[in-house]
């Protein structure tokens, strides 16, 4: 059953400052970005808020305290793909970009797509700081590696003990997150066990068991092109008339699409069932490339079907155990 609703908002998300706009107004709010500033939004919209749909555009990361803020208030909200709304704007002709233009077109988007449109639901607390670990420790890895091509091609010796040293610095902050993020995972029974399922997949080991539990919690809860879809392995095919191009993949998250080709290089290179899969698609002609993202899809298609089983089977004991 598709949800009514009576107004349609859009926010366009900054930093510091966000622009709400109402469909079918002119005017434009500013708000800071801070738990003031979304009191006052809510204050300033309180007759229209509660029968409303909120679309904020999704920025990874500025939008989601306000975002937390409005579903605590039973508020319905929309986290839309940038992407798609960039396309909704430049279908309807608009070449005008600023804040307000944005946050209009945020809410003609809301009222034009909701009925199609996912509702933002919040992951829990611990999930919340598995993504954020995961996140941070790739920041510091990204540092690390800047750092090692300062360290080939040093100044003078100054430089290059200041590199060495900062280099060990980021190694520990690197470990101490590896082993924090493990020790959550411990805790609980759960993901635990999607752990050891997981690390059964040729080419997902401890680290890459980890990236996938934090950054796809959907994982085991999906089909195979949805899973494929999200990690940004589907082939999309690009076709007019009697012309047919490569299919070329695009979309999903790129950090899961970065770790998942690093572990298929791996792989491709190993002597396990995957292994002999890349050497049959090379050897049948395909290019190596597009065997690597055969690969890469294979892995993360094997991991959900795995994981899926694994949680099938312990929702039916469950149920066995009930009644």
């Amino acid at each position: 059953m598709v949800r009514s609703y009576q107004n349609f908002i859009g926010i366009d998300i900054g930093k510091f400052k966000n622009v709400v706009a109402v469909h079918k107004q002119k005017n434009a709010v500013e708000f800071d970005n801070n738990t003031s500033g979304w009191q006052q939004l809510c204050q300033k919209f309180s007759d229209i808020l509660p029968n409303s749909l909120v679309t904020l555009e999704n920025t990874g990361k500025y939008e989601l305290g306000l975002s937390h803020f409005l579903i605590d208030k039973n508020i319905t909200v929309h986290r839309a793909n940038t992407r798609k709304v960039k396309s909704f704007i430049l279908s309807h002709g608009t070449l005008a970009k600023s804040d307000k233009s944005d946050a209009r077109a945020l809410a003609q988007y809301g009222f034009e797509r909701h009925r199609t449109l996912s509702l933002f639901v919040p992951t829990s607390e611990k999930q919340s700081t598995l993504v954020a670990l995961c996140q941070r420790r790739d920041d510091i890895t990204q540092m690390r590696t800047q750092e090692k091509c300062r360290l080939e091609a040093p100044e003078n010796d100054h430089i290059r003990e200041s590199c060495q040293k900062t280099i060990e610095f980021f190694n520990s902050q690197i470990d101490e997150l590896n082993n924090t993020i493990q020790r959550i995972i411990d805790e609980s029974h759960e993901l635990q066990e999607h752990q050891k399922i997981l690390k059964t997949v040729p080419g997902i080991g401890k680290k890459l068991s980890q990236d996938f539990l934090c950054l796809i919690p959907e994982l085991g809860y999906l089909n195979r092109r949805e899973v494929a879809s999200l990690a940004g392995v589907a082939p999309h095919p690009r076709e007019s008339g009697k012309a047919v191009g490569y299919r070329r993949i695009i979309g999903g998250r790129s950090n899961v699409r970065k770790k998942l080709f690093t572990a298929a290089m791996s792989t491709a290179r190993s002597k396990s069932v995957l292994g002999a899969f890349y050497s049959k698609l090379v050897e049948s002609g395909k290019k190596k490339m597009v065997a690597i993202t055969a690969l890469m899809r294979k892995i993360i298609v094997i991991a959900n079907a795995r994981l899926k089983e694994a949680i099938n089977l312990h929702t039916l004991t469950t149920v066995a155990e009930i009644g």
